[in-house]
């Protein structure tokens, strides 16, 4: 038979302390590419030496990764957040195309990764930096920018990096989309398009059989405002630039991604680290669905604030592994 426990004990064993709340962030403003106004978030944190600086994806994107076509996924304060509970400070800032309306405003591949290095220079000023190391932390293009300015890091945290160039990772995204029967005529659609941009000729006139949302993508490709980012960066090769870098890299992908996959194959050149995280979608939250069953639509519900990351324990313990 147990001996009785008091009331007072049982109240004890019940209701343990509650963890600390996370400390609050505070706005930051600083100068961007040629001066650029540019706002973001920083996010204190105590453990490990280190302060990380957010790049985020492609898209019209504010300092929390909100899409307007997902209003309720806020994948980049979920990920500071997460990266705070681990020790890691922050910085995450407003993309200079978020909310813009200018035609004028400069969108080029120099201009959003000189922002980055700008935010980069930023956080080593920051009294929340101070005596931390730099860790760039870049998200699908956001990982590519990265490493155009890996030499302002101490170290990268890539997640999603496209496997390879634009070109072939729209190529390779949208084929298993396409129905058999029309797949042809709509990839030899998205080939004419990426031709006239490298040769800065016209939108190609699509054929009866290209889908008109391929002719969407096309318009898209080709707007005018973005048309000098998107040839810059169509081919440009990641893995060329991720040979390059002399700081700490590490790749990590989610198995249920769909838009950014781990190759079967990783270039000999690569001699970081590489992990791939089981039931992971592109924002590595868990997504419990086979990959073959998801398509751009369905995976769509799996980005929402409600859905839980996945176990990034790999993640921790690469951090925990980097040189202080």
């Amino acid at each position: 038979m147990l001996p009785a426990v008091p009331p007072a004990q049982i109240q004890q064993v019940q209701a343990p302390a509650p963890a600390p709340a996370p400390a609050p962030g505070r706005e930051l403003a600083f100068g961007g590419f040629n001066r650029f106004p540019l706002r973001g978030t920083v996010l204190p944190a105590e453990g490990l030496p280190w302060f990380a600086v957010l790049a985020a994806d492609s898209g019209p994107l504010d300092r929390d990764w909100v899409n307007p076509m997902l209003p309720d996924s806020h994948g980049g304060r979920t990920l500071a957040q997460w990266l705070q509970a681990q020790g890691v400070a922050s910085l995450r800032y407003d993309k200079r195309i978020h909310g813009s309306q200018d035609p004028r405003l400069d969108t080029s591949l120099d201009a959003q990764a000189g922002d980055l290095g700008a935010a980069l220079a930023a956080a080593r000023d920051l009294p929340e930096a101070k005596g931390r190391r730099l860790l760039l932390v870049g998200q699908g293009e956001g990982a590519l920018l990265g490493l155009l300015v890996a030499r302002q890091a101490d170290a990268l945290l890539l997640l999603g990096m496209p496997p390879l160039t634009m070109a072939k990772s729209l190529a390779a995204q949208l084929k298993p989309q396409l129905p058999v029967d029309i797949a042809a005529p709509n990839l030899s659609f998205l080939e004419s398009v990426f031709q006239a941009i490298r040769t800065h000729g016209p939108l190609p006139q699509p054929s009866a059989e290209v889908h008109p949302a391929m002719v969407r993508l096309g318009a898209s490709l080709m707007a005018p405002e973005t048309l000098e980012f998107v040839r810059a960066t169509l081919d440009l090769d990641p893995w060329a630039l991720a040979a390059r870098s002399l700081a700490p890299v590490a790749l990590v992908w989610g198995d249920r991604d769909i838009q950014a996959w781990k190759p079967a194959v990783i270039p000999p050149t690569f001699t970081g680290t590489v992990m791939e995280i089981a039931n992971a979608n592109h924002l590595l939250k868990r997504e419990d669905r086979p990959r073959s069953e998801l398509n751009g639509a369905s995976a769509l519900s799996g980005y929402g604030d409600e859905v839980p990351l996945a176990d990034l324990s790999p993640v921790v313990a690469w951090l925990k592994r980097l040189p202080r």
